[in-house]
């Protein structure tokens, strides 16, 4: 049975005369809120520092005065800038002292703030005094190697001061040349004397077996550099507009023309996959017929990826049924399937024949070699009308005088004729001939189109 005190301690009720005695007062029920006020009001108040802004503070407490979220920092001192606190060593002394600076060559003394320890010292910018080491040459060296009859002593001499002065800017060299006493030179002129100086004393005063880098001007790319980028910038907007036109002309050409290698590549491998599947329906054929069961035991004529329909493997554990193999994937599309439903109905095959095991797998077969078989009726249609367009253009071409008549001599690879084409010399851009593949209009796709449907569908018995 619960006493006073357990009731006082669940209610939160205290006070002396309810502790003394162990009974519970009218008192002790009615005044339980002041009591909790007054305790309350014990708790501790955080005082704000002097200095700081109430904004500041308010940041730093919430009204529940929760812990900050911040280091502890010490407020005893008040928010308050810190003074800086200097140590107690001696300052080093700083002097006015003067100075001359290594890249003057006059003499110039100048002043400066410097510490008293670093007095004597060179001046510590000098290092970033790079000078270009201008070879010298003696009489005796100019007169037996670097003699030429287009240059002078006096010329050469003038070129190597330049050279120093103004540390090898040619365009400079070339303002501040003397044209009026020796003859006009280029820039282009400038810089081979000096190079062709330059590796010539390198050859000659070098230790045999060592290995040089020599410098080398070619005089004749920079001037044909400089010709071509001045008839760049000298353009005008009717050449700029042309360029731009072949560029783009240029630019279809090479598309048209990775399209039909792609075209021929897929051509290709259909040829291979039929060719691939004939060499294994006729070994199948020779293969003695007891041996035949086991064959089909042990391994299926696989039919390669590129040929016809590639039918799923149910490899899984687990029942399935042998009707699930015949179930084409979705990787054929509904044009071939509806194709494929039509060559099939003027075979007279049943589309849902009984899935045997050697029903099933010769249906699959079947359906695989019809697929690859309207596959190659399209390229061929594809090729033959590209074939016709071309012929009726070149003849188009050929009645307009602008080219010569055709050489049925040489022929493509793939069975069409080459073309034996000219340019013209009028307007060039009327003119053009693409013979890798010229862009179709509207109608002409259509045609195309319709056309390679219609002699596809056919009865396999009507083609030639």
């Amino acid at each position: 049975m619960a006493t006073g005190a357990d009731v006082r301690d669940i209610l939160e009720l205290g006070g002396v005369e309810s502790e003394n005695t162990g009974t519970i007062n009218k008192k002790d029920i009615i005044n339980s809120d002041k009591k909790k006020s007054k305790k309350s009001s014990e708790t501790l108040t955080f005082k704000r520092p002097e200095g700081m802004h109430r904004e500041v503070y308010a940041l730093l407490y919430s009204d529940k005065k929760d812990a900050p979220p911040l280091l502890p920092s010490d407020t005893t001192q008040g928010y308050q800038t810190v003074k800086a606190k200097l140590g107690s060593k001696k300052v080093r002394p700083w002097k006015w002292m003067p100075f001359t600076n290594p890249a003057r060559k006059d003499g110039a003394m100048f002043y400066h703030w410097r510490r008293a320890a670093e007095e004597g010292k060179d001046y510590p910018f000098a290092r970033f005094n790079k000078t270009v080491q201008v070879p010298v040459y003696s009489e005796q060296e100019y007169q037996m190697y670097l003699h030429d009859d287009a240059w002078t002593k006096a010329e050469t001499d003038h070129l190597f001061d330049l050279a120093r002065r103004f540390d090898l800017r040619f365009v400079v060299i070339h303002d501040r040349y003397d044209h009026q006493q020796f003859k006009k030179r280029s820039v282009e002129d400038l810089k081979e004397r000096y190079y062709h100086i330059c590796a010539k004393l390198a050859n000659i005063r070098a230790a045999p077996g060592t290995d040089l880098k020599i410098p080398v001007f070619d005089a004749g790319h920079e001037r044909r550099r400089k010709e071509q980028l001045e008839r760049l910038y000298n353009r005008t907007p009717e050449q700029v507009a042309e360029e731009e036109y072949l560029i783009q002309e240029l630019r279809k050409i090479e598309t048209r023309k990775k399209e039909r290698e792609k075209r021929t590549q897929d051509l290709q491998k259909l040829i291979t996959a039929a060719d691939t599947t004939t060499e294994q329906r006729r070994a199948e054929r020779k293969a003695p017929k007891k041996k035949l069961p086991q064959k089909k035991e042990t391994e299926k004529p696989a039919v390669p990826e590129t040929a016809g329909i590639k039918f799923p493997d149910f490899k899984s554990a687990g029942v399935t049924l042998r009707s699930q193999r015949m179930k084409l994937p979705s990787s054929v599309g509904q044009k071939k399937i509806k194709a494929l439903e039509q060559m099939l109905m003027e075979l007279g095959v049943d589309l849902n024949p009984m899935p045997t095991e050697e029903i099933v797998q010769m249906f699959n077969e079947l359906r695989s070699d019809l697929v690859l078989l309207y596959e190659l009726k399209q390229a061929f249609a594809n090729c033959e009308y590209e074939l016709q367009m071309l012929r009726h253009r070149y003849e188009a071409l050929a009645k307009a005088g602008s080219i010569g008549p055709l050489s049925v001599e040489g022929t493509h690879p793939d069975g069409q004729t080459g073309l034996a084409m000219e340019e013209t010399k009028g307007d060039a851009k009327d003119q053009i001939i693409d013979v890798v593949g010229a862009p179709l209009t509207p109608n002409s796709v259509r045609r195309k189109v319709v056309g390679a449907e219609q002699g596809a569908l056919r009865s396999p018995t009507q083609m030639p």
